[in-house]
């Protein structure tokens, strides 16, 4: 290369560095984005899929999940979003719906006694409405389809649906609809 040619190259980045840093940055963390997303949504292949057990057998649903509709609430004589699946059944065991651990062990006059459980996947599960005779305690561990409670009437704020579990799901601390998880409008 001609001295006049290395020069201007010189020139060039004397004047223009600033400028070729920050493309060299931006193409860098570009890349590493790229390679972020690539690995992360990738899924092992010895993944196996979850095994959602029913939180009650012989159960049927008394009042369905809805956040886009709003539902009038018998008891409370409100309209309101209802975030979660009300079930009965003639036996009244509650299930675990996955393995998890306990996360809550809870009473409020609305809600009446539940259990928490911290499932995987960032996926939580209370179980409200049980009756008062709760064993389990906060950081037992749980197999999916073992008993953790009764149905009962103790959610006061839905006395007219009598004795009955109140499930609620969230993932990654958002409510979602049990319905997508369990095959609940079966029942």
């Amino acid at each position: 290369m001609e001295i006049g040619k290395k020069n201007r190259v010189a020139e060039f980045i004397r004047s223009y560095w600033m400028y070729l840093a920050v493309g060299i940055m931006v193409f860098a963390m570009a890349l590493t984005f790229t390679l972020l997303a690539t690995t992360h949504n990738s899924v092992p292949a010895s993944t196996t899929p979850l095994q959602y057990y029913m939180p009650m057998s012989e159960a049927y649903v008394v009042k369905d999940f809805s956040n886009a509709e709003l539902q009038h609430n018998e008891t409370l004589n409100q309209w309101e979003a209802h975030l979660s699946v009300d079930l009965a059944s003639e036996n009244g065991t509650v299930c675990s719906i996955l393995d998890g651990v306990v996360t809550g062990v809870d009473y409020n006059v609305l809600d009446g006694h539940s259990i928490t459980i911290a499932h995987s996947n960032g996926l939580v599960a209370t179980y409200s409405s049980l009756a008062d005779s709760i064993t389990l305690s906060v950081g037992d561990n749980v197999k999916g389809g073992e008993a953790i409670g009764q149905a009962s009437d103790s959610a006061t704020g839905e006395l007219d649906l009598g004795k009955h579990l109140c499930l609620t799901m969230k993932l990654n601390n958002q409510y979602v609809d049990p319905n997508l998880y369990l095959d609940l409008q079966s029942k």
